[in-house]
């Protein structure tokens, strides 16, 4: 009786049919496995949600690298940008001369227009206009070539600017947005040029993008992209 028993087992266990029971005889002995695979997904799914809404609230200041500025430099130097932001840029450079805080401005401009015309000469005359002739007098213009389409070659020719005038100490005036890439470009490029010069990241609000709430605006959103993949392409 015992003997068939066993034969009837192993026979039924050795089919199709055994498989399946097999597999149901698995599954009803081992109910934690289950059990602990699906407490796994969710702590995976817990996560996830996490890591997304951390990204969601302070992936804005990935960007944002401002630095401690010192209580005076040699000038400030104005980094090229949108019509907004170089307003914005501008406004916080000339505030910084007024208080005191700069001895110069230096503003970042292509020689020529697209028209050919001199763009120093045009913003000479904006800056005496808006600020008076004092002030206007304390701004130097430092022309980049033609062909400048990137942080990388605006840092080459404003170290050179720099460097004529002697200047050991500036800040570099730009949106916040652009500051930790600004940073990590002018650390490579300026020390190449004169390695005596001390410079600080100056971080502006930029009217075109706000770290806080980057993704709900779609022009935030798409500066950030466009800027975050500039970001890691510095760094590799």
């Amino acid at each position: 009786m015992g003997w068939s028993s066993r034969r009837f087992s192993s026979e039924n266990l050795s089919g199709p049919g055994g498989i399946a029971l097999g597999y149901t005889f698995i599954n009803i002995e081992n109910p934690d496995a289950t059990r602990n695979r699906s407490y796994g997904r969710l702590w995976l799914a817990g996560i996830f949600v996490v890591l997304v809404l951390c990204f969601l609230h302070w992936g804005g200041y990935l960007l944002v690298a401002p630095d401690s500025l010192p209580d005076h430099v040699d000038a400030t130097v104005v980094l090229q940008g949108s019509v907004a932001s170089e307003k914005a840029r501008v406004a916080r450079a000339m505030a910084l001369l007024q208080q005191g805080s700069a001895s110069r401005v230096a503003v970042s401009v292509p020689k020529e227009s697209y028209w050919g015309e001199e763009v120093a000469a045009i913003a000479r005359q904006y800056f005496e206009k808006k600020y008076g002739t004092e002030l206007a007098g304390r701004v130097e213009f430092c022309e980049t070539a033609a062909d400048v389409n990137s942080t990388e070659q605006e840092a080459q020719d404003l170290s050179a600017c720099i460097q004529e005038h002697r200047w050991k100490t500036v800040a570099l005036v730009t949106s916040n947005y652009q500051g930790r890439r600004a940073g990590m470009i002018w650390r490579k490029t300026l020390p190449k040029r004169d390695p005596s010069i001390h410079f600080s990241v100056d971080g502006v609000a930029d009217p075109e993008y706000q770290p806080r709430g980057w993704w709900r605006q779609p022009l935030y959103a798409k500066i950030w992209f466009t800027e975050f993949t500039k970001l890691v392409w510095a760094i590799v």
